[in-house]
């Protein structure tokens, strides 16, 4: 299959998978923590990793504990016998997140894994760790669908977080397949406006790892360099460096309408300066009623975008031979 066709294939079957993330979900029971949980962490890398942040995210008015991520080799050294540690890893085996989850288990935290088999899979059963198995054989960017599901479910399962939260995932499901044909539309336009860009991605600061996949999506699906951030932050610092601006960059900002007043006005004179140096700046609107139906809604124009864009630059969205080389010399030392 064409890594174009297939790609297509994949994105096409976002909606299904959350259909089938949350089956699965159904099924799926955790075990009652020894301790309180005082704070989580959240171990994954690239594809594995981003639906933690988003997670985090959309429940940051539900949690009472703090949420902090790991996407490195070593845990946060305040790790113990009260911390929740989620470790997603779509292939099962990720090093960076296998040897977190070695020094999890040496600080007796409460371990569940999100994982389609591998090294993770064994791992949980030889400890009898919780886990979800989720299926595989996809790069782990098009799988993103199943970890949001499944880091949902376990935080409400542990008490964490309302039920309402998975309810709100159907919904934004049934958003983006009543959408779609005005999602495909619009991302063919972003692709045609990004497609001699190098693409920026900006967010309010409560949705920037929406702003981070859309980022990553670019990256890996169309080849191109790129970055994302957040106002307010960004007005402190990276908005001096649009002195430098020029129509080389094209801006995507993801509008999702329930901006404070004051960032509202942050984000108003941030667009005008941007205007002035580059004559690519999209405002993105998110249509949905709530934080997740409008992520999920964003994310797939955005996903879309980047397909899109591949075809028109005539690049494989699939391929990652550098990573694969990365991979490789690693496993060599």
């Amino acid at each position: 299959m064409e890594p174009s066709i297939l790609m297509k294939k994949l994105i096409e079957e976002f909606p299904n998978n959350l259909l089938e993330a949350l089956s699965i979900a159904k099924k799926v029971t955790f075990k009652k923590p020894k301790n309180t949980i005082q704070n989580v962490v959240i171990c994954g890398m690239g594809g594995s990793g981003i639906g933690g942040r988003i997670v985090a995210q959309w429940l940051e008015k539900d949690l009472t504990v703090p949420v902090n991520f790991c996407q490195d080799y070593h845990l946060p050294s305040y790790v113990n016998q009260n911390t929740l540690v989620i470790a997603s890893s779509y292939s099962g085996n990720t090093e960076e997140t296998l040897m977190s989850l070695e020094t999890a288990i040496q600080k007796n935290a409460h371990i569940i894994a999100i994982t389609s088999g591998g090294s993770l899979e064994a791992l949980c059963k030889e400890n009898g760790f919780d886990y979800v198995i989720v299926p595989g054989g996809n790069p782990p960017r098009t799988a993103m669908a199943f970890s949001l599901v499944q880091l949902v479910n376990i935080f409400n399962q542990l008490g964490m977080c309302p039920v309402e939260r998975l309810t709100e995932i159907k919904k934004g499901h049934d958003l983006i397949v009543t959408e779609l044909e005005d999602i495909i539309k619009q991302a063919q336009e972003i692709a045609a406006k990004l497609k001699d860009k190098i693409p920026v991605f900006y967010s309010s600061g409560s949705y920037e790892a929406m702003a981070i996949r859309a980022r990553q999506q670019f990256n890996e699906n169309s080849k191109k360099i790129g970055w994302a951030g957040a106002i307010p932050e960004m007005n402190h610092n990276e908005l001096v460096g649009w002195s430098g601006g020029d129509n080389r960059f094209g801006v995507v900002f993801l509008n999702t309408k329930d901006l404070i007043k004051r960032n509202q006005k942050r984000l108003e004179i941030t667009l005008d300066r941007l205007r002035t140096k580059t004559d690519t700046v999209i405002n993105l609107e998110a249509k949905g009623n709530s934080k997740i139906e409008k992520t999920l809604y964003l994310n797939s124009i955005l996903d879309w975008a980047s397909l899109y864009t591949a075809d028109l630059n005539n690049v494989d969205c699939v391929e990652i031979e550098i990573i694969d080389y990365l991979k490789d010399s690693l496993s060599k030392i």
